[in-house]
């Protein structure tokens, strides 16, 4: 209940700032659930995505320090998502949206690169897939990065792929990793050109900054 008036509220918020939003490829999403993947670009960038795959509902992965706030918390949890330490992370990072996928409840919705500020695949969707044979959907987002070109009713775009073709015969779970994070990787680059064969992403340079000062503690 909580999850569906949240989803409401921010589809209220989203179109009286922005306006709609422009979704292709719906069509490939059935009802069921999927492990969604894309390139993290935005912080807001989770929300659009729910928005534009409902009625699926989604478990996130979200950095720990979030969850510090009482209200903040409070929301999480109840739109399913979890904390994830992400220098250390923790067996639930894994268990917890395998349990949500094998029981059918709930998609899961994660980003490979585990930063906005980061092109580095990591190895956590090709765990999960292994544990549940989940069909992996990339979806990719084009539109304003700085919150203010958001106000500005600049558009904003999501594009479903299709399904990666994932092969299971590999027994290596590192080989595995790999041979995804390039499908997934294709994929990417391949949905961005079908939005806007001239996009080209940009990430804010202090930001990307602090990020590998923090990798490098």
């Amino acid at each position: 209940m909580f999850y569906t008036f949240m989803r409401y509220l921010a589809a209220f918020i989203v179109w009286l700032i922005n306006g709609k939003i422009q979704i292709q490829n719906k069509e490939i999403i059935q009802k069921k659930n999927y492990i969604f993947v894309g390139p993290h670009r935005t912080w807001w960038e989770p929300i659009i995505v729910a928005l534009a795959a409902w009625p699926i509902r989604f478990s996130f992965m979200a950095k720990k320090e979030l969850f510090h706030n009482f209200i903040l918390r409070f929301i999480l949890n109840h739109v399913n998502a979890f904390p994830v330490d992400r220098k250390n992370p923790k067996p639930s990072a894994i268990k917890i949206p395998v349990k949500y996928l094998k029981s059918g409840k709930l998609s899961l919705l994660i980003y490979p690169s585990g930063t906005r500020h980061s092109a580095a695949m990591k190895g956590g969707v090709a765990l999960i897939d292994r544990l549940t044979h989940s069909e992996i959907i990339p979806v990719v987002y084009q539109g304003p990065i700085k919150f203010s070109g958001v106000l500005k009713r600049q558009k904003m775009t999501i594009r479903f792929g299709e399904p990666l073709s994932v092969d299971y015969s590999i027994k290596n779970l590192n080989k595995f990793t790999s041979d995804l994070d390039q499908k997934m990787a294709l994929s990417f680059a391949k949905l961005d050109y079908e939005i806007n064969p001239n996009f080209k992403y940009i990430p804010n340079s202090k930001k990307l900054a602090q990020e590998k000062a923090k990798n490098q503690l």
